[in-house]
């Protein structure tokens, strides 16, 4: 038997592979298909199912894709939710068979209600792995505030009880040395405070999670896995349908997408449809120089998440300015969150549009020792309310990117705010958005609070250790 993780750092998520005698299983597959075929190839073997943990909110999964070229069987937990594409509705306890390895659904509510594990025997029948996808994570458990966005009978405390009841009764009485192999590990969203490791044993879980103890009430499970959730990400219910739904065909989003354009055209696009243009490329080259109204959203940095979380609409038709070798990437980590409009890219990038004479805007910028020379000066944080009740310069206000509606509101219009976030990525968002609205008043502080911090220059706030990553 075989048994990989597919780690995909910029979503937190965790797709798996299973192989044994010609056979094969994929967990929770991301949108494209390529890898999966790559490596079932390897292996002389013939993917046979597509198991789907739940019908996903943070990424549009690869099951359909997948199954058509592969002819693999996509199988569900318990659900009664029709949907757009054929599949396998499994019963609680029923167990598959790939080649000499046994794979069992376990239906375990509560994150969602289909919400299933999948646990893995070996040749000689032992339990050896369980697939949690987002209902137990290590060091925490699944958020269940998410399916009430799409189901509206459902209620984020209904949820939660079916969560408590689902661990205890499901997941705590199998044995210690399982391997507890989770869909996401820390920077998802689908949780709110994740280990950074992505697997462990279940025994060590029990010990170490603190939704696994084993004296919890009901109401104290209740109580503390609801403290410290923030509204999820706007694009998180659109995901969902489009996983119960369907969607297009990741080859034709890409055709679509990768398609070049002059800057004329480009210029033309952006008219005829009133495409939102995202520039991609690193920080300090776009802080120089950036067509006008475009929105930075670094491709090194979480790009899928960052569009989704400031992009309300899916549909949303998008403009690309990339290097040349990171356009099809730049599309397809679009397509993994679900925006399959992007329209085409800046043919020569930034520089070609420059080069053809069009007009250009920059973000103004200082060092933290500029900084520290000014007089009674409007300091924003643009990180995550947690972040800032951590640690904060003392004085500054808390505008966190993520609702950046509402974070605009505190800038001063007659007032020069500096602003900035932990490194630099999350500032260029914000001001890059701003600047498109119409608010010239905003220097972006280089480095963040990571150089505030190494100068030592600034009155900083005690630290607070954080309880929540969200």
């Amino acid at each position: 038997m075989k048994l990989e993780q597919i780690y995909t750092g910029c979503l937190a998520e965790a797709a798996y592979y299973i192989e044994s005698n010609g056979e094969a299983a994929i967990i929770d597959p991301l949108r494209e298909s390529a890898p999966y075929i790559e490596r079932v190839n390897q292996d002389g073997a013939k993917i046979k199912y597509i198991f789907e943990t739940h019908f996903h909110a943070d990424f549009v999964s690869g099951h359909i894709d997948l199954a058509a070229k592969t002819g693999a069987e996509i199988v569900y937990g318990p659900t009664e939710m029709p949907t757009g594409f054929e599949k396998t509705v499994a019963e609680d306890g029923q167990i598959f068979k790939v080649g000499d390895v046994t794979i069992e659904v376990l239906h375990t509510p509560g994150h969602t209600m289909e919400s299933s594990c999948f646990l893995l025997r070996d040749e000689s029948g032992k339990e050896v792995g369980l697939f949690t996808g987002d209902t137990l994570f290590i060091g925490d458990v699944g958020r269940p505030d998410l399916a009430q966005k799409v189901i509206a009978d459902l209620t984020q405390d209904k949820l939660a009880r079916h969560l408590y009841h689902s661990l205890r009764n499901k997941i705590m009485p199998l044995s210690d040395d399982i391997i507890v192999y989770p869909g996401h590990g820390r920077g998802s969203a689908c949780g709110k405070n994740m280990s950074n490791e992505t697997t462990d044993t279940l025994g060590n879980q029990k010990k170490t999670n603190y939704a696994l103890r084993p004296d919890m009430t009901e109401e104290e499970f209740v109580k503390e896995v609801l403290d410290g959730l923030t509204p999820p990400p706007g694009y998180f219910p659109q995901n969902v349908l489009m996983n119960i739904q369907g969607y297009e065909s990741l080859d034709k989003v890409l055709e679509q997408g990768t398609r070049a354009l002059s800057p004329r055209e480009f210029e033309l696009v952006a008219e005829e449809t009133e495409a939102l243009i995202i520039d991609t490329r690193a920080e300090d080259t776009f802080r120089e120089g950036y067509i006008p109204n475009s929105i930075f959203v670094g491709i090194d940095g979480n790009f899928a998440t960052w569009v989704g979380t400031l992009v309300p609409d899916v549909k949303q038709e998008i403009l690309i300015v990339a290097e040349e070798d990171k356009v099809e990437e730049v599309v397809t980590r679009l397509a993994r969150v679900g925006y399959d409009n992007a329209r085409g890219y800046l043919k020569g990038g930034f520089q070609a549009w420059k080069d053809a004479g069009f007009e250009v805007d920059k973000v103004e910028s200082v060092s933290v020792e500029e900084l520290n020379k000014l007089k009674d000066v409007n300091v924003v944080d643009v990180r995550k309310a947690s972040e800032y009740g951590s640690e904060h310069i003392v004085g500054a206000s808390n505008a966190p990117l993520d609702y950046v509606n509402e974070s605009m509101k505190k800038i001063l219009d007659d007032r020069t705010s500096y602003v900035h976030c932990q490194g630099g990525y999350r500032s260029l968002v914000f001001i890059s958005i701003l600047q498109s609205r119409g608010y010239r008043n905003l220097v972006d502080v280089k480095g963040g609070f990571d150089a505030i911090k190494e100068s030592e220059l600034f009155e900083l706030s005690e630290y607070v250790c954080p309880t929540t990553l969200l």
